[in-house]
């Protein structure tokens, strides 16, 4: 997406399960059964970004529609010049959960950091992710270092509130500079508590293997960008494109540390239909 800086089951899918069928066999509509222990299903959530035309209408009905399709989070790319308590009305109307925000790196810094805190608390966000550089922040592998330094004193400053800042990619992070990517030069340099948000449709439109990439960063891609990619369809729903989904879940479930899934869809048409046929994909994978 752009930069735009700063600004259990559901009740339909228990429904969609039918009561029934529950009842006799003992199971949840994940697929597992009541009772036994196992691993919870990653909730998965919608970059506002993806329905970007349609909350320039009416934010708030946008909001309430994501959540009636069954996305248990939102990632905010700005706020639709709410406050922040207005913001987390509407998200606890809608029984919803910020899973993150897109924000600019330069609202993290000097005076700037403790109303950023201040109004990610208030709407209940705990992860701070910073969605482009600008070019004098990454034109240089020294550059990038010293970016990387930045990220980890935000990161030390975040910690005690329970907070973390990450790094949301393009295609153009892993145009190397110097030898090598630049968003390994931004990881390998930054500390294990800066997440690694990876987008998966722009790895692979890198050429990028997602699922080995995210194993370079075990632990840190504890919110990821589920980005369909295809070389022949620019407007593809998750699943149906080049992205091998079952490796990239694999190593999210496993050794990534992955919280949230978080579905980002480039679309310019159609946003609303498009973003709940992604997520009825995801559904029908498992998850």
């Amino acid at each position: 997406m752009n930069d735009l800086g700063q600004d259990t089951l559901s009740r339909r899918d228990f429904i969609a399960c039918g009561t029934g069928a529950l009842a006799v066999l003992g199971m949840s509509c994940s697929g597992g059964f009541l009772g036994l222990k196992g691993k919870s299903k990653i909730p998965i959530g919608l970059q506002l970004y993806s329905v970007r035309m349609e909350t320039q209408k009416d934010f708030d009905k946008t909001v309430a529609a994501v959540a009636g399709y069954g996305y248990q989070g939102v990632e905010f790319a700005g706020y639709g010049n709410k406050s922040a308590a207005d913001v987390r009305a509407l998200l606890d109307a809608n029984g919803l959960k910020c899973c993150g925000t897109h924000t600019g790196l330069d609202t993290m810094l000097g005076d700037a950091f403790q109303k950023t805190v201040e109004f990610n608390q208030t709407i209940g966000n705990k992860y701070l992710i910073v969605p482009s550089l600008p070019q004098q922040r990454r034109a240089t592998k020294q550059a990038l270092l010293d970016t990387a330094k930045v990220f980890n004193e935000i990161a030390a400053m975040l910690k005690p509130l329970g907070m973390q800042v990450g790094y949301h990619n393009h295609t153009q992070e892993f145009q190397p500079i110097e030898g090598e990517y630049p968003l390994d030069i931004l990881f390998g340099n930054t500390v294990q508590d800066v997440i690694v948000q990876l987008d998966i449709g722009w790895a692979t439109a890198a050429k990028i293997d997602p699922a080995a990439y995210l194993k370079k960063y075990p632990g840190r891609a504890v919110t990821v960008h589920v980005k369909e990619h295809s070389s022949t369809n620019r407007e593809a729903f998750v699943g149906e494109g080049e992205v091998k989904w079952k490796d990239v879940f694999g190593v999210c479930e496993s050794v990534a540390g992955t919280k949230w899934y978080i579905v980002e869809d480039e679309r310019k048409t159609e946003q609303l239909p498009g973003v709940q046929k992604d997520l009825q994909n995801l559904r029908a994978m498992g998850k």
